[in-house]
């Protein structure tokens, strides 16, 4: 029941909002008929496919893949091209000519760390070796992947370069959602009766949030590096404070929930099975359950505040002296002699933590941060990767 009242509210998820429907696709159409025809008014060959092919390769999601694709196909296939020339100029086409070109091929692919386009350099390298190494061949393939780089990376640029903010607010907003419902849920489920196997369902729907949590992280890792080398990244380092806060707090929070799921599950699994009804006091768990819906309904707000449907100001304060409030209630349903049930009461103190961990963890969620954001340097991770390898040589 509790997935059909939250259809409605992800319906209109389903519709992406600040996006042009197909732009990228036309964006990716115009580079490759762009890349096609510039190959043949410079007449690299009678059929320049490679040149829309690569810009088809070239237009990424980002302008930073898009850069970085279009530098890897340059130097997959010139790496290529060159290791035909060379072997061309001193043996034909053979068995092991060719099993020696390729070898060499990906061993250089690897120094370059071409990644993907890492087997376009013994493509390049066959296809130049199968016409006898011949320079206008070799130089043909180049020419095209050159303009078809080019033509990718500039349509990529000049056409609405793509940013990513909303998807990522929308997938943090969807996760809070989950949140939230599962909260719910389990506030639900603490007023039915009680059993070892609804601790069992509970406790692995919490655990199947962290798909979700990964999955949000991703959207807003692409967000971040679309403002990189973007004119239009401006929105995106805005943005970015705002929804790497909201983000961070709801990790921590499925962190949380996690715990009290499986506080509820140990206590339920130390009783005798026939007994599992009475593991938790009803007192208890009706206080537990107002924290939950207390908790939802805050999280569902802090998921706004991401998506840009709440208020930008943050979330009302005043529900974490509500929280704090229901903590209060709790803790008195939960009170219990530690010289009478020691083990009641170590794992009573488990619950409380995980839902001072709650509270504290949404607080952090009320105000977005105000400090900037810019995305780190091109070649700050070259410098760092350096750094270790000196760091390392100097320890040994």
């Amino acid at each position: 029941m509790a997935g059909s009242h939250a259809l409605p509210r992800r319906l209109p998820r389903l519709v992406r909002r600040g996006r042009t429907p197909g732009l990228r696709t036309a964006k990716t159409v115009l580079a490759a008929v762009l890349a096609f025809q510039l190959a043949t008014w410079l007449d690299t060959s009678s059929s320049p496919v490679l040149a829309p092919l690569t810009a088809l390769l070239v237009v990424q999601l980002t302008m930073y893949e898009t850069l970085t694709t279009g530098w890897e196909r340059i130097a997959s296939v010139t790496a290529g091209v060159l290791i035909a020339a060379l072997f061309a100029s001193v043996v034909g086409l053979s068995w092991w000519s060719l099993g020696l070109v390729v070898a060499i091929s990906l061993v250089v692919g690897r120094l370059l760390r071409l990644g993907p386009n890492l087997l376009e350099v013994p493509i390049s390298a066959m296809l130049v070796l199968a016409v006898g190494g011949a320079e206008s061949a070799a130089l043909d393939r180049v020419t095209e992947t050159l303009v078809g780089a080019a033509v990718g990376v500039l349509v990529n640029l000049v056409i609405a370069p793509p940013l990513y903010v909303q998807p990522a607010g929308e997938a943090i907003a969807e996760l809070a959602e989950r949140m939230a419902e599962f909260c719910e849920d389990l506030a639900a489920s603490l007023r039915s009766p009680w059993s070892r196997r609804l601790t069992d369902e509970l406790l692995a729907r919490a655990r199947g949030l962290g798909t979700e949590v990964a999955r949000a992280d991703r959207r807003l890792a692409r967000t971040e590096e679309s403002a990189r080398l973007n004119p239009r990244g401006r929105a995106a380092r805005e943005a970015q404070p705002r929804l790497r806060n909201t983000l961070t707090a709801l990790e921590r929070v499925h962190v949380s929930l996690r715990t009290v799921a499986r506080v509820l599950l140990d206590r339920t699994y130390f009783v005798p099975e026939d007994e599992a009804d009475r593991a938790w006091a009803e007192p208890a768990r009706q206080a537990l359950a107002d924290v939950l819906l207390a908790v939802a309904t805050t999280v569902r707000d802090a998921g706004a505040v991401a998506d840009g449907t709440g208020p930008t100001s943050g979330i009302d304060p005043a529900c974490l002296d509500t929280l704090l409030e229901l903590r209060g209630r709790l803790a008195d349903a939960l009170l219990v002699d530690p010289r009478a049930d020691p083990a009641a009461w170590s794992q009573h103190g488990a619950l409380l933590d995980a839902v001072d961990l709650l509270r504290v963890e949404l607080a952090t969620a009320l105000q977005p941060p105000s400090t900037s954001w810019a995305p780190p340097p091109l070649g700050a991770a070259g410098r760092r990767a350096v750094r270790r390898a000196v760091t390392r040589r100097r320890r040994r």
